[in-house]
């Protein structure tokens, strides 16, 4: 069986609907672009330009894409513009293949140690907490026993919210009063989490990017208290962005970036958005990948990021 019929159909589907609007957006200036053009010149690479940076893939990344395909062209001597959809789906999934995305298979993780510990970091109204509850019916549906931490104690709404999502997936919730230390909440749901045999822990932390030294101080605490209990731990820190906010994503990602170390993205909300391209300049500039994507409010809309088939979905011609 080919590739692509290894893909779950409806989840090709869920991703060919969720990224429509970006498609259509880019297709139609696409069109426009090479529109009595037989061949991609600088008229039409300029017009590509524009495109890409105005899907939010970001300029610096927009330039290295345009770079890439005039390094083609001057190879091969020449580039039809009916060749230009294929060329641009080449050059962006090599681009993220260098950015260290793998295409995940399944709901797995390393298991050299027990439990695996993912440290979730994101600004409110993210999608951070739907995220969180939407990882954790995957994981126990995969077959995970899964623990939650809701060390996001600044906010009262928050620490209920994971709560509701614990008992909708059916899983534990560690949580302390509100106002406590988030360090605290980490240290006692990886503890209990390990008593208990977990195989996967998902910790909420707090979100507050206007205040960056208490941020960062915060962060690096519930990391020092984590290894108290397992010297592996975190064993991710996960960003949350929302796609759907196109640059300032961008700018929210540099701002984690600054205080934390993220090893994995998850960009939510990008069904019914124009701003899809904010998924490749983001991996992109962060040399960081890209691991979820989330693509509507059902439980199974959160899915495996998959390189070609996000860029298949983004650039294929109906």
């Amino acid at each position: 069986m080919g590739f692509f019929g290894l893909f779950n159909k409806n989840k090709k589907e869920v991703l060919d609907k969720g990224l429509e609007t970006t498609k259509q957006s880019v297709f139609s200036k696409l069109a426009r672009a090479v529109a009595g053009k037989s061949k991609v010149d600088d008229e039409v690479l300029d017009n590509l330009e524009e495109i890409l940076i105005t899907s939010d893939v970001g300029v610096d990344t927009t330039v290295k894409i345009i770079q890439r395909i005039e390094e083609r062209i001057a190879r091969d001597k020449y580039v039809s513009t009916s060749e230009l959809n294929a060329v641009l789906r080449e050059e962006i999934a090599r681009l993220l293949t260098e950015n260290n995305t793998e295409n995940a298979e399944d709901w797995d993780f390393p298991t050299d140690h027990k439990p695996y510990v993912i440290l979730i970091v994101g600004v409110n109204g993210v999608g951070k907490t739907t995220t969180i509850g939407k990882l954790a019916y995957q994981f126990k549906k995969a077959g995970k026993k899964v623990y939650l931490g809701a060390a996001d104690t600044f906010r009262a709404a928050a620490v209920e919210q994971i709560c509701i999502w614990g008992e909708r997936v059916g899983v534990p919730v560690i949580k302390q009063q509100m106002g406590s230390d988030p360090a605290s909440v980490a240290f006692d749901t990886i503890q209990s989490a390990k008593a208990n045999g977990a195989d996967v822990v998902i910790i909420d932390t707090a979100g507050r990017l206007h205040n960056k030294v208490g941020l960062m101080n915060e962060l690096k605490k519930i990391k020092e208290v984590m290894k108290k209990v397992m010297p592996e731990a975190p064993d991710e820190v996960m960003l949350v962005l929302d796609g759907s906010t196109g640059q300032n994503a961008f700018e929210q990602a540099k701002q984690f970036a600054s205080v934390t170390q993220i090893t994995s993205l998850a960009i939510t909300k990008l069904d019914g958005t124009a701003k899809g391209g904010v998924v490749i300049g983001i991996s992109d500039q962060l040399k960081v990948p890209v691991k979820y994507i989330g693509l509507g409010e059902g439980m199974e809309d959160l899915q495996l990021f998959n390189k070609e088939q996000f860029v298949d979905s983004l650039f294929k011609k109906d």
